[in-house]
């Protein structure tokens, strides 16, 4: 056994530094502070999007062909609760946006109260009153358990992009970012409809699904996001939302949704921030 006399003063001192609670309390203050710096920094570079060369979906040159978009979601607040950077980078850059929501969103009974709360905050990010189609389908209700057909879902898609004249299609992956039934369903009849129509040609982008970690990141997210997109050779992008604040302001026009978690989960979710579209091949 060594006796403690022979024990040297820097032994000392890394016992001293393993044992306080203080040092502890200062290693958690110094993450906090290191992550806080993170946070602005990347708010910064959101902010400044203009400065990271991943922002190009959809745009070559200043004669890049402006497109028909049909963004297709589940619910009403998807459109601002998930896909606020692809709408107003989308409209920023004077393509054409339209919103086809699937359900009223009545699981609570609220379908007509958030109608026209999808309306408000689709004005918030530019997008027309007459672009805006929302459906209220006996089988295709608001709900963790309710299955969509793939099929149904494929001929809706199939009418409304030819009476439209849409070229372009974005909705959410196969996970649908919180899991949520409805959104896994538009994802399978939207990959229904390109195997019909794939002889017209119309593209279709999916929104990435992330880890929680990721998911609850802000604006922070953009790194990694960043170099997969550029990593992808063009079958992903990443688009980031200059403006964090429309997301927000959109969101709270869903008054009937609008509590205080959702109110965190505008503030702390990557989505708000940043959106990486994936390309879908079949």
């Amino acid at each position: 056994m060594q006796d403690a006399s022979q024990t040297s003063p820097v032994e000392i001192v890394q016992s001293n530094v393993h044992h306080h609670p203080g040092a502890r309390y200062m290693d958690w203050f110094l993450v906090f502070i290191f992550l806080l710096l993170l946070w602005v920094v990347s708010l910064c570079k959101v902010i400044y999007a203009s400065c990271l060369p991943t922002v190009s979906f959809l745009s070559k040159g200043e004669d890049a062909q402006k497109r028909k978009v049909m963004l297709v979601v589940a619910h009403p607040d998807d459109e601002a609760m998930f896909f606020s950077p692809t709408i107003l980078y989308l409209t920023l850059k004077g393509h054409t946006v339209h919103i086809l929501c699937l359900s009223t969103g009545n699981a609570d009974g609220k379908g007509n109260v958030r109608k026209e709360e999808l309306y408000h905050a689709c004005s918030s990010l530019k997008v027309p009153r007459q672009h805006i189609k929302i459906l209220d389908h006996p089988d295709l209700q608001d709900g963790f358990d309710n299955m969509w057909s793939a099929i149904h879902i494929s001929k809706i898609i199939q009418e409304e992009t030819a009476s439209q004249g849409i070229d372009l299609l974005i909705t959410f992956d196969s996970y649908g970012i919180s899991g949520h039934q409805n959104h896994r369903d538009l994802h399978n009849g939207i990959c229904t409809f390109l195997c019909e129509e794939s002889q017209r040609g119309i593209e279709a982008w999916e929104l990435l699904s992330t880890s929680i970690i990721r998911k609850y990141s802000g604006p922070m997210d953009l790194w990694l996001s960043a170099l997969l997109a550029s990593s992808s050779r063009g079958q992903m992008h990443c688009l980031l939302n200059e403006h964090p604040v429309k997301s927000f302001m959109a969101m709270a026009q869903h008054q009937s949704q609008w509590i205080w978690f959702r109110k965190l989960f505008v503030i702390f979710s990557s989505y708000t921030y940043v959106n990486t579209l994936r390309k879908i091949n079949l």
